[in-house]
């Protein structure tokens, strides 16, 4: 089952080596990760760079400046399409907010479906380390509008921690994709949802960093989440080319 980890960066030096070398501590030889540094000034480039001149199974892409995360993961998606035969491609944050020891966990359960979420709101639990009470009064309460206004059934349609099927991501590409930063992360499970594509949520515990600036404040993501829901219902998605095959029963495009 290869895997390539797609992790966008922008003022994350003192993160990365320690994310890469715990991913790789997992011992699994089919995890690759592509690195999508935003032109970050502390230098987080400059030693993605290093680390992936060291480790073939790290790889680099540059872009000129920052635009915010849903460009820069799509154009990881593009790389990752274009430049990788993984069979499966992960999105997760650079500040350890997301454990590497789930992946095992993620690479287990998307054998049988096409995404996998890792969900912060699992079970009605709320699994969120070291956030002030308002801030996740804010989150749940977006995770709450986004379900009432789109129907998605996903506890956490904002979660940054996901697998997806290479096929997926192909088409994923084909769609006219709206929105920037987490809003972008709703509208993907939004157009995921409509093609039909089965979503496994599994629980996670999510960890505010310790190091650097957070990129996500909760009153923005709640500002995008209220105008993204409006704009993605009245838009066609859709566009299937190329169906998954998945071990799951509903894992085909309808």
């Amino acid at each position: 089952m290869s895997l390539l980890i797609i992790i966008p960066t922008y003022n994350e030096k003192y993160n990365l080596e320690k994310l890469t070398e715990k991913v790789f501590s997992l011992g699994r030889d089919d995890i690759n990760i592509l690195v999508v540094d935003d032109n970050s000034p502390d230098g987080t480039g400059e030693l993605a760079d290093s680390l992936a001149a060291e480790n073939k199974k790290i790889s680099v892409l540059h872009r000129d400046k920052k635009e915010g995360l849903g460009k820069a993961y799509l154009d990881g998606f593009r790389y990752a399409i274009k430049n990788s035969d993984a069979e499966y491609i992960m999105g997760m944050d650079a500040d350890f907010s997301h454990d590497p020891v789930y992946i095992p966990r993620f690479l287990e359960e998307i054998r049988g479906f096409d995404i996998v979420v890792g969900s912060r709101y699992y079970g009605g639990r709320i699994s969120i380390v070291n956030w002030p009470l308002s801030r996740l009064i804010l989150s749940y309460g977006a995770s709450v509008y986004v379900r009432l206004f789109t129907g998605l059934t996903l506890r956490d349609p904002t979660s940054g921690f996901r697998c997806f099927r290479r096929c997926v991501i192909e088409n994923l590409l084909e769609n006219d994709i709206i929105s920037d930063g987490y809003a972008f992360l709703i509208e993907i499970n939004y157009i995921c949802s409509k093609m039909g594509f089965s979503i496994k949520e599994i629980p996670i515990t999510f960890y505010e960093r310790d190091k650097g600036l957070s990129k996500m404040y909760a009153s923005r993501a709640v500002f995008d989440a209220i105008f993204i829901v409006w704009k993605v219902r009245f838009k066609k998605y859709g566009k299937v080319l190329l169906p998954c095959k998945s071990s799951g029963s509903s894992g085909t495009p309808r």
